[in-house]
């Protein structure tokens, strides 16, 4: 009489799979954003050749918008407001060669508030990078605005900016940062600093970047016969190398760093 084999645990192989299923996916939806993207560049390019060439106004784009929505019924994207926005976003970036390939990687809802808050080609490219590379949504797109993270960025000193511009889309590098969302009392310790930072750890890596992952808290390391312990001590993926901070709550001073660790100063820009 035959035994029943013992139970194997599958679970690594099946998740996998499921590692599989979730390529697949990300690549589809970015095959259909890409295809998206170029439909409402060619609506812009046609808007704004027949707005230059035949004088078409808000009245004609009305008349477009409604037959569009006669002829397929419960459609969405063709508001008179979008087809306009269609126009603005070929206009600007129609003749920048470096740009226009980045407008296709990210969503039409965060092409549209970049094209809303950013003024310069440089801050354009700069939110484009991070979008693509971070895969932000709606919110945290806008959340990056609000901080004026390229502003803090570009007032960075000259080796954290060269550093970024080696690895596009990575934004932990900066002389300072916005940590509201932590909700922590104005006055408060190195200590209650660090455990609300770990509290509320995914809104804190998407300030640094989605690369890193945390590696742990008061991390020990020894040095020759001491041993010290980091504050918080990362991992970015992306640039295969550790990233030590050592927190502190009072202003900046030049002998913190001699501790030889990424310094992150809390502050408001």
């Amino acid at each position: 009489m035959s035994k029943d084999k013992p139970a194997v645990n599958n679970t690594a192989a099946f998740d996998e799979v499921i590692s599989i299923i979730e390529r697949a996916k990300v690549n589809a939806f970015r095959a259909v954003n890409r295809e998206l993207i170029a439909m409402y560049w060619e609506i812009g390019k046609y808007i704004s050749d027949r707005a230059r060439l035949d004088g078409w106004g808000k009245a004609v784009v009305q008349d477009f918008s409604n037959h569009i929505q006669s002829r397929y019924h419960g459609i969405r994207g063709f508001s008179p407001q979008n087809i306009w926005r269609m126009k603005q976003f070929y206009e600007t970036y129609r003749d920048n060669e470096k740009l226009s390939p980045l407008v296709r990687e990210i969503s039409w809802t965060n092409n549209v508030v970049i094209l809303s808050r950013a003024k310069t080609d440089e801050a354009r490219e700069f939110y484009l990078l991070l979008c693509s590379k971070n895969l932000y949504s709606k919110r945290e797109l806008e959340r990056q605005f609000d901080s004026m993270l390229f502003e803090r960025t570009m007032l960075s000193d000259d080796k954290n900016k060269l550093f970024i511009e080696k690895a596009p889309g990575l934004s932990a590098l900066r002389d300072n940062y916005v940590l509201e969302f932590l909700d922590i009392p104005e006055t408060h310790k190195e200590k209650e600093l660090r455990k609300a930072i770990v509290a509320n750890l995914r809104d804190f890596i998407l300030e640094f970047g989605k690369d890193f992952t945390l590696v742990g808290e008061e991390y020990r390391v020894q040095v020759g016969n001491k041993d010290f312990r980091i504050d918080l001590l990362l991992y970015n993926r992306d640039l295969s190398c550790l990233v030590a901070i050592e927190l502190k709550v009072t202003d900046f001073k030049p002998e913190f760093l001699g501790y030889g660790k990424l310094d992150v100063m809390e502050s408001v820009a």
